[in-house]
């Protein structure tokens, strides 16, 4: 018996000595990290604004300048050409840069250009599907936007409005795509699985400019020519509710767009809608809980914006001027610089997560509700 016992603690220890050796330690677990990534030339082609190429910035170390990722875009002279538009695709692996006659799709790991293609009627500011394989391509200003196959950038179809094809948001469920011309006083709503099932919202007072949806995709908000504000409009029933204008200034000359206000987003949690004034280098905040929205207050920027995003936490706001404000206090906390100290301003910048060297979460270059 004492030797059946003394056989069984023998085994009971060389099982545990086994498993000590065997047991698999478990990986430790990656920090994500945040980045905002910044295409410039952002502002037209003027490279005293930032320079050349996709400039990214460490969002978890006060927006410190990581690193400059080289970019296709030249014209034939060799010279940058004014940048439209950006997205990102988790699908393909990459981040995408429009400008105003070209394509062109980065690979976010290898940072190394996969291709770029040239269109015929140029190009402006896209949007790409939830999914990250459909971007909606408007043509430059022209009569259609070009429906495309994000891995290869093939033209899959056209969508024809002859509206100036210009701004376009793709609705955070898919299912609906937004489509905004200089020409049109309406917003074209599109059905992403039926391309040619369309239907408008407006007549808003003007020509569309830029504009953004809640999360809900209920309601839109647009800047429009020759109002320093914006309108709200209800993507359900078509109509135009409310002009919203801005108090406290006078409208007045701008040095880009041709109009005072070229840049309205709604904060995540859709408790805000900010909206910018070139005229006066100002943003201004208003209270979207309301209807209609109440302006609550306005912060003086150092230099003309043109454009305003969010990060996807809903802290900070990007204007396109480059500064950093925080949202609950809509106080500057710090400016966008490059390599050299110089400031970086752009229209078109996106968020990108990171686990390790894999991409797993991305913001987008609107100002998007995302109340769900």
């Amino acid at each position: 018996m004492k030797k059946v016992r003394f056989q069984l603690l023998l085994l009971t220890l060389s099982l545990g000595i086994m498993a000590l050796f065997t047991h698999t330690v478990p990986k430790k677990k990656q920090a994500l990290k945040r980045y905002l990534y910044v295409a410039t030339p952002g502002i037209r082609n003027y490279l005293e604004y930032g320079g050349h190429g996709l400039v990214v910035f460490d969002i978890d170390n006060n927006y410190r300048f990581v690193k400059r990722i080289p970019t296709a875009g030249l014209d034939a002279e060799g010279k940058p050409i004014n940048v439209k538009g950006i997205c990102a695709s988790l699908a393909t692996n990459s981040i995408y840069i429009s400008t105003i006659t070209t394509l062109q799709c980065i690979d976010l790991t290898t940072e190394k250009v996969k291709w770029e293609r040239k269109y015929d009627e140029g190009c402006d500011r896209m949007a790409i599907s939830p999914d990250g394989k459909t971007i909606y391509l408007p043509t430059f200003e022209k009569d259609y936007w070009a429906v495309v196959d994000a891995a290869t950038g093939d033209v899959k179809q056209k969508i024809v409005l002859n509206s100036g094809a210009h701004n376009t948001v793709f609705g955070l469920n898919g299912k609906e795509v937004y489509l905004a011309g200089l020409r049109s006083p309406y917003l074209t709503v599109v059905n992403a699985q039926k391309p040619t099932e369309t239907r408008q919202v407006g007549p808003f007072s003007a020509s569309i400019r830029p504009f953004t949806v809640n999360g809900k995709q209920t309601l839109c908000f647009v800047n429009v020519n020759d109002l320093l504000g914006f309108e709200i409009g209800d993507l359900k029933t078509g109509k135009m509710l409310h002009r919203v204008e801005v108090s406290g200034v006078q409208k007045g000359p701008v040095k880009r767009h041709g109009c005072p206000s070229h840049g309205v987003g709604l904060t995540p949690d859709e408790k805000e809608v900010w909206v910018v004034d070139g005229a006066n280098q100002k943003v201004h905040f208003f209270d979207a809980t309301v209807m209609p929205s109440r302006q609550i207050g306005s912060l003086s920027l150092r230099d003309q914006p043109g454009w305003i995003t969010f990060s996807l936490d809903g802290k900070h706001a990007y204007p396109s001027t480059g500064e950093i404000i925080d949202v609950a206090t809509h106080k500057i906390i710090t400016t966008l610089q490059g390599e050299n100290g110089q400031g970086v301003h752009s229209e078109k910048m996106i968020e990108v997560h990171f686990n390790g060297q894999k991409p797993v979460q991305l913001g987008d270059q609107f100002g998007l509700g995302r109340v769900r």
